[in-house]
């Protein structure tokens, strides 16, 4: 999720970017049947793991731990155009056995496990890449590994940045392909999209995320929203409330403002300082943040990159009374 390019001339996007995408495994042929699989959460507590913790790549989940006391979804990093990389790549080339051993570990404590796509390292409007036939091959993916859905981190800022529509379209239509094969209720799917793409600006003439949203937002359970690395976002105020510096009206309650379904709007953090360039709250303070969102009637939940920086001990605190 980590990037250090410019989202504009003079503010920094975060990606939910693989930084050392070493790990690559090609795509399966051996496709499970389709059934039902996992129903997204609400609210969502997502954490990315992108970094190697161990051979067997998840640790053990505390089985004994109700699932809502922490987290509910974790999301292998990452799944690109040219495969399946660092976690995400590690999990796909477990033995059968053994991803078939951690799937049922999650699931009994409660946790659903998907797939991130694209990072910062993909630019897949810009490289021509089909957006249907690109869709097709992910979905597949995810049925190949037995997985409960998929994040869709779409990160081409020189094709959103255009203005030109072209962005959204391929994002559009990306969204409906995977929903062909990944039916609403029995995989979840996701959006990762940078907080500034909410916002009415006219750097993104084609509406960015707010025409996406309109577009296929009844197709997305919820939208992981990257609020760090704009030099804004930095205390409750800004995250809540009113955003400051380059890219006004992203705070949460103005991009509901924006209209978009505001329990839907996952507040999305570093797990720590070294996970972000900027916008980092520990977990304690942001608790309290999000304590306040809830009594104004949000319940979207927290988003963290990435384990093990945020672990069960950030999110107990962090979730504030969510």
């Amino acid at each position: 999720m980590f990037s250090t390019r410019m989202i504009s001339s003079v503010s920094a996007a975060l990606a939910l970017a693989s930084v050392s995408s070493v790990f690559a495994v090609p795509f399966h042929s051996n496709a499970s049947p389709l059934v039902s699989r996992s129903t997204a959460p609400s609210p969502a507590f997502v954490v990315y793991t992108d970094k190697f913790v161990s051979a067997e790549v998840l640790p053990p989940p505390n089985s004994s731990r109700d699932a809502s006391q922490g987290w509910n979804v974790v999301a292998l990093s990452f799944l690109t155009l040219n495969g399946a990389l660092d976690q995400a790549g590690a999990f796909a080339a477990l033995p059968a056995e053994q991803r078939t051993a951690k799937k049922a570990e999650y699931e009994k404590a409660g946790i659903s496990i998907i797939v991130s796509a694209f990072g910062e390292t993909d630019k897949p409007t810009s490289a021509g890449a089909d957006p249907a036939g690109t869709a097709a091959t992910m979905a597949k993916f995810v049925l190949d590994n037995k997985l409960d859905g998929i994040d869709v981190d779409y990160e081409d800022l020189e094709a959103m940045n255009k203005g030109d529509g072209a962005a959204e379209k391929w994002v559009t239509v990306f969204t409906q392909t995977l929903r062909q094969t990944l039916p609403q209720g029995q995989f979840i799917l996701s959006h990762a999209p940078l907080a500034p793409w909410f916002s009415t600006n006219q750097q993104f003439a084609g509406g960015a995320y707010l025409t996406i949203d309109k577009n296929v937002g009844s197709m997305i359970d919820f939208y992981n929203v990257q609020f760090y690395n704009q030099g804004t976002y930095t205390d409750c105020e800004s995250l809540l409330n009113t955003a400051t510096g380059s890219f006004t009206g992203s705070s949460l309650f103005e991009i509901a403002k924006n209209g978009v379904d505001v329990n839907k709007l996952v507040i999305g953090k570093p797990g720590a300082a070294t996970d972000a360039t900027n916008g980092f709250i520990d977990p304690q303070t942001l608790g309290t943040c999000v304590s306040q969102a809830k009594a104004k009637g949000w319940n979207g939940g927290v988003m963290a990159f990435q384990y093990p920086s945020a672990d069960s001990a950030w999110i107990k605190a962090a979730k504030g009374s969510a």
